[in-house]
């Protein structure tokens, strides 16, 4: 696993970023840049189970299985990733499973009226290029809902 950390200063208040961020509908249209139809089942709140999933080219749901391991509104959401979904299945016992442990945090901090929003993420060393490329594109399309 490698940690990576994003950021962007976002000209709107610390509750409107979060959410949007957070919010069903907004979540599935900065998500869409890791991959068309991504969205979440579940809810933020601290020790609830999560999945975020999308399609897979058979139309079969597929993404991570997760619990929220830390939840402070318009501070902090902190998300452990403990398995995969793949068709629908939760796996949290294969050793594919097992390479994805880890923790996804976002933190919100108030900066002179504006919103930092910073991500720390854990991904595997194959999706670092991905997360790399993808991350900085989807904290743009928050800044931009999030200002409007």
């Amino acid at each position: 696993m490698k940690t990576l950390h994003f950021s962007i200063q976002i000209n709107a208040p610390k509750k409107k970023v979060w959410e949007v961020m957070l919010g069903d509908k907004t979540y599935r249209e900065w998500t869409t840049i890791f991959m068309p139809g991504s969205h979440f089942v579940g809810n933020w709140n601290k020790d609830t189970k999560m999945q975020f999933l999308a399609p897979n080219e058979d139309g079969k749901m597929g993404g991570m299985t997760s619990e929220v391991a830390d939840s402070i509104p318009y501070e902090l959401i902190s998300i452990k990733h403990v398995g995969l979904v793949t068709d629908g299945v939760e796996d949290t016992t294969s050793s594919e499973a097992k390479k994805w442990v880890g923790y996804e945090k976002y933190r919100f901090m108030d900066v002179v009226g504006k919103t930092e929003l910073m991500i720390e993420v854990d991904t595997t060393h194959d999706f670092v290029s991905f997360m790399k490329d993808t991350w900085p594109k989807a904290l743009q399309t928050i800044k931009e809902l999030a200002e409007k």
